[in-house]
């Protein structure tokens, strides 16, 4: 219908020039006769000075009608009924999407918010400071290209747990850009590092804070990364619609007809995905659920049908065009697809309860789920009869774990919750609350290591300082208390530390190495006894480079936003063996010496915990 008024508008412009050349009278007969003019008196001639005008042709009597140019042509010569030389023909209309026509027009918009409503774009974030966030100045006088050096580098997930909970919260805050860097830039770079981090809620949340008039390519990839993370296609209308140019890949091609279908053409945005798909636009399963996608708006009248069986791998397109329409994807596709699908997975409530609980010990330990989300969510399992398997049993056993009378009960609860010595540390962050109801005693001394670590891994670190008189010096329990303690009196001994290292089993004594470097860091060792130490365990954790220079320099101007970031860039890797004691040293000294000493002890805490 719109093409149809569009072609007829076209087709009217043609006829402009005849229609003002003899204009029609709408008024009555007689109105449009001039009332005649009485006769003047003769007056008596005054003299008066003459004025010499310059000549100027007489005025015609008919007055010649004004045409606006179209925006951005060139007027024709006469007898093109006024149009421009380039303006195509009625044919050429024809074959043109709405917005080529729009475009063509002079229609498309710039802008989707009023100019009373736009947002400034010098503070772009998620949490002010009175919410948690950092500091809106805290990075505005630094280099532009150190943090975006620091940014950039943040490829990928980090080891630490509570390393990514600090990060977030530095991302995610309301923050002014760096010197000499864009406000966009700077958004694009904290969006596009938290989805690398599996936080597309929080990357979601940061894009939104931009209004779309003002995204440019890097915040548009970013946006896109964390719509699909978070399985909201139809979050990029509106950039889709205002940057239709931007971006040229097929994805970008299907989410502009997924998102006319949403606006109510839901036929042209059918014609467009039939032709991705004859033109191998992109591969025929994402074009096909595309297709599912934009049928969900009611318009597309078409039954498409997802077969999977020549698909042979996911991509994050498919995973999560599939989540959100609720579709199954084959096990055998999931399996082994790589960590984005846990995250993503652990988090979206598309899924089934079962799928989302056999990732959530991924995204628990990597910080993405808090140990309240994890209750929450298994309390969901449990409520729902038609959840079962593995999943159900847990649940049944994190039950136990709270509430069963007996206190011996609830311990077996939890020793089968975490099935065995070294469990997925998701499990402890699973059992965090549970452990902290346990009384202390000397009968589950053997128990304190885990219990202690699964406190520590929600931050209970005053209720895992009950167990400081149960567990001796220089055991596992002793090392991750001599870390955590908020307030310590005196060094720790250099023979409680040696004693440690007599009992260490680890693989290259990797956890001795990390209390040296936690306890170094947060300045719970004296100078002598720190080296004496390292040199036991053949480490140099003062060693620099380039990394570790900049990271100090940020603690001496006492920048903490900073050197999270830079700590997060040090922190980077799935296995805890690609952490070395001296970059361990320089983060836990670093983010202490700023005032996040909560955080220096968590980190060292948990790097004992999981080395």
């Amino acid at each position: 219908m719109k093409r149809a008024l569009l072609i007829g508008a076209a087709a009217l412009v043609f006829t402009s020039g005849i229609a003002l050349a003899a204009p029609e009278s709408l008024l009555p007969p007689g109105f449009n006769r001039p009332t005649p003019t009485p006769a003047a008196r003769p007056v008596a001639p005054v003299a008066v000075p003459t004025i010499v005008s310059p000549q100027a042709p007489a005025a015609p009597s008919v007055s010649s009608p004004v045409v606006q140019p179209l925006p951005g042509v060139t007027t024709g010569e006469a007898g093109t009924g006024g149009l421009p030389a380039n303006f195509p023909s009625i044919a050429e209309i024809e074959k043109m999407s709405p917005d080529e026509i729009d475009e063509l027009l002079g229609l498309k918009p710039k802008f989707d918010i009023p100019p009373g409503a736009r947002r400034s774009l010098q503070r772009v974030g998620v949490i002010s400071r009175d919410e948690g966030g950092f500091p809106a100045r805290a990075v505005a006088g630094q280099p532009g290209a150190l943090v975006r050096a620091a940014l950039d580098g943040t490829r990928h997930p980090l080891l630490s747990r509570w390393g990514h909970i600090l990060l977030r919260r530095t991302l995610a805050s309301r923050l002014d850009a760096p010197q000499g860097m864009d406000p966009v830039e700077f958004a694009a770079l904290r969006a596009a590092a938290l989805n690398r981090m599996g936080e597309g809620y929080a990357a979601r949340a940061l894009v939104q804070d931009i209004d779309s008039s003002n995204y440019n390519s890097a915040l548009t990839n970013a946006a896109f990364d964390a719509y699909l993370l978070t399985g909201d296609i139809v979050g990029l209308c509106p950039v889709a619609r205002l940057k239709g140019d931007i971006r040229k890949d097929g994805e970008w091609k299907m989410v502009q007809a997924i998102c006319r279908s949403f606006a109510g053409d839901g036929r042209q945005g059918a014609r467009e995905l039939d032709l991705a798909l004859s033109r191998g636009t992109a591969p025929a399963i994402d074009v096909l659920l595309a297709k599912r996608y934009a049928g969900a708006a009611g318009e597309g009248g078409q039954a498409v049908n997802i077969e999977w069986d020549e698909v042979k791998e996911l991509n994050p397109w498919r995973y999560s065009l599939a989540v959100t329409l609720g579709l199954e994807v084959p096990a055998s596709l999931r399996s082994g697809a790589g960590g984005w699908y846990d995250r993503m997975g652990a988090v979206s409530p598309a899924l089934p309860l079962g799928i989302r609980a056999d990732s959530a010990d991924k995204a628990a330990g990597e910080g993405i789920l808090s140990s309240s989300a994890l209750v929450d969510l298994y309390s969901q399992i449990y409520s729902t009869p038609e959840v079962g398997g593995d999943a159900a049993q847990r649940a049944g056993l994190l039950r136990e774990a709270y509430v069963a009378a007996d206190p011996a009960d609830r311990m077996q609860a939890m020793r089968d919750l975490w099935g065995g010595t070294s469990p997925d540390y998701g499990r402890l962050v699973l059992t965090a609350y549970a452990a902290a109801r346990v009384s202390p005693s000397k009968d589950l001394e053997a128990d304190a290591p885990l219990l202690i670590s699964s406190m520590l891994a929600a931050g209970l670190d005053r209720n895992a300082m009950r167990w400081a008189s149960v567990v001796p010096q220089g055991s596992t329990g002793w090392a991750l208390l001599a870390l955590a303690q908020p307030r310590r009196e005196g060094a720790v001994s250099q023979s409680a530390v040696d004693s440690f290292f007599d009992d260490d089993g680890s693989s290259g004594q990797r956890k001795s190495q990390f209390l040296l470097a936690g306890l170094a860091g947060l300045g719970r060792l004296e100078s002598g006894d720190a080296r004496s130490l390292a040199g036991t365990l053949k480490v140099n954790l003062t060693r620099e480079s380039a990394w570790s220079r900049m990271i100090t320099r940020a603690a001496d101007a006492n920048n903490p936003a900073l050197v999270s970031m830079l700590a997060g860039l040090g922190m980077q890797g799935d296995k805890w063996d690609m952490m070395t004691a001296r970059q361990l040293y320089f983060i836990v000294r670093s983010l202490n010496r700023v005032g996040l000493s909560a955080e220096a002890r968590m980190i060292a805490a948990e790097a004992v915990a999981r080395g």
